[in-house]
């Protein structure tokens, strides 16, 4: 009889959102309150397209065929055995993709919103609650209207998008020996 592998990713995928998040989360409490007003909308605005392009990576990964990813792997192609990795993995890489970097970034973008809707506030004499409101609105609206726009590109490039983050990832990884 054959024994049943334990699933332990949601608790690894647990562990990982509790540790990127606090990094996160340090980095925007830390650097935010110490930075300019231009400094931080550059801030925020990374975060936002951190999101938007994690997002698109786990939509590609979703949507993309091993097949293709195959025959790049059997020419030999640098970074294709690891696509085909992420292909056969699509569960785990999407919820890492969407869930953990994506949310975070959601996340991370709000707080950091909050620092920019203060500083603009202060700076310009505008009443704290709309300026927030506003900042708020800003960052929902380019957060969702840049993973909306993003997934149509996703679905059609996902081979080469998945390939591209392969090779990206495969350049950071040590060589077996």
């Amino acid at each position: 009889m054959k024994k049943k592998k334990r699933n332990n990713w949601p608790l690894i995928v647990t562990i990982l959102a509790f540790t990127i998040s606090l990094l996160f989360s340090f980095m925007s409490e830390s650097v935010m309150p110490k930075v300019g007003i231009i400094v931080g909308i550059m801030i925020l605005i990374l975060f936002i397209f951190i999101g938007i392009i994690f997002d698109m990576i786990g939509v590609a990964v979703t949507s993309s065929n091993e097949e293709p990813l195959h025959a790049m792997s059997s020419k030999k192609i640098k970074g294709a055995k690891k696509a085909v990795s992420f292909k056969k993995n699509a569960d785990k890489v999407s919820s890492f993709c969407n869930d953990v970097i994506g949310d975070i970034c959601g996340i991370i973008s709000g707080s950091a919103g909050v620092s920019v809707a203060k500083g603009l506030a202060s700076t310009f004499n505008l009443n704290i609650f709309y300026t927030g409101l506003i900042v708020t609105a800003l960052i929902a609206a380019l957060t969702i209207g840049g993973k909306a726009f993003c997934k149509r590109i996703a679905i059609d490039n996902n081979h080469k998008i998945v390939y591209m983050t392969a090779k990206v990832i495969s350049k950071f990884e040590k060589k077996k020996k």
